[in-house]
């Protein structure tokens, strides 16, 4: 199914991000791809793309890396494409004001977690650590961290067995399904966003290495 008449601008760099944007080139119309730029990786200090920018260039799609959003020029070329929505998943980068202002339907973000839980950048390994169920959340996008009102919810009961990798496949998918079947709705005006309820809301921060070190004394439960 296509939809017509909505230029939508697609933000996201890692793995967790394509689902996404292969659900939206099927039915939308996709003006671009902003992505993070290429860094060094690995012993040889290779330059290496993201995942989302192999994946654009797969589909033809035109790809932009800004340093930083925050500069004008990345602003300036953003407000030339029109777009009437951007969409983010996992992108990497804080949207400032300036681009948030820039669709007539404002930004819109999927999120790894039922939101107000598990804000920030690692909501999957918050959950794998502390809870028995987690989902996914498309939200409107304001200058917070994960602080917007939401437009859809998905939970999924966390298999025993899943790593964090495990998860983060199946949330990709499960939020790009949801992503689709709300943009619609959204464009119509038939979903009123819902604010998040700051009294319940947790933070799940970058992880460091040290979070990483086991304790072979405990049980793998612990």
């Amino acid at each position: 199914m296509e939809h017509m008449g909505q230029r939508i601008l697609f933000m996201g760099s890692p793995d967790f991000a394509i689902p996404s944007l292969r659900a939206l080139a099927r039915s939308w119309d996709v003006v671009g791809v902003v992505t993070q730029p290429d860094r060094q990786a690995g012993r040889g200090r290779k330059l290496k793309c993201s995942d989302v920018k192999v994946f654009a260039q797969n589909l033809g799609l035109s790809i932009f890396q800004p340093a930083s959003l925050r500069e004008p020029d990345a602003v300036n070329y953003i407000r030339s494409l029109s777009p009437d929505l951007i969409v983010v998943a996992a992108f990497g980068q804080i949207l400032k004001q300036a681009i948030l202002s820039i669709p007539i339907f404002g930004c819109v973000n999927v999120h790894a977690s039922l939101l107000p839980r598990w804000r920030g950048a690692a909501p999957i390994q918050a959950a794998i650590l502390n809870d028995e169920i987690t989902g996914v959340t498309i939200m409107k996008m304001d200058r917070g961290l994960d602080t917007g009102p939401m437009l859809a919810q998905r939970s999924l009961l966390i298999p025993p067995h899943f790593t964090a990798g495990d998860l983060s496949n199946k949330l990709a998918e499960m939020g790009a399904e949801l992503l689709v079947e709300t943009l619609p709705q959204y464009f119509e005006g038939d979903i009123k966003p819902r604010a998040q309820n700051e009294a319940e809301a947790t933070v799940a921060p970058r992880l460091i290495k040290a979070e990483a070190q086991l304790d072979y004394n405990q049980s793998a439960e612990y």
